[in-house]
């Protein structure tokens, strides 16, 4: 029905910048909210950023300054640009989105997460 798909990781020296993208296909009607999570070893899920259908963004503390979340409604795409990265930023990156989709005459609401990609940052 719906996938998502992340795109970008990789390994990075400390200062350096990447760009992950989210890509989210299927039977969607409309998307609601996209945002991206992490999850560093042995540590918990954590919120990165996330923007919603209006376009307004919002960002953890850790990462704020550093990284913009930005869509592209036609593509059903979002990305995360992140800047200034520090070894404390490795992680698995995963894209969220809460989304509308069909199926058959109906509509439904639903959340779906990515299968994440990897940045590490080597100092």
């Amino acid at each position: 029905q719906v996938q998502l798909v992340e795109s970008g990781g990789g390994l990075v020296q400390a200062g350096g910048s990447l760009r992950l993208s989210c890509a989210a296909s299927g039977s969607i009607f409309s998307i609601n909210a996209m945002a991206w999570y992490r999850q560093a070893p042995g540590k918990q899920r954590e919120f990165v950023a996330g923007i919603i259908s209006g376009g307004k963004t919002n960002y953890a503390d850790s990462v704020k300054g550093r990284s913009t979340i930005s869509r592209d409604n036609a593509k059903n795409t979002a990305y995360l640009q992140m800047n200034s990265l520090k070894p404390e930023d490795t992680a698995v990156y995963y894209c969220h989105a809460d989304l509308t989709y069909y199926s058959g005459s109906y509509r439904y609401t639903s959340d779906y997460w990515g299968q994440g990609t990897q940045v590490t940052v080597s100092s």
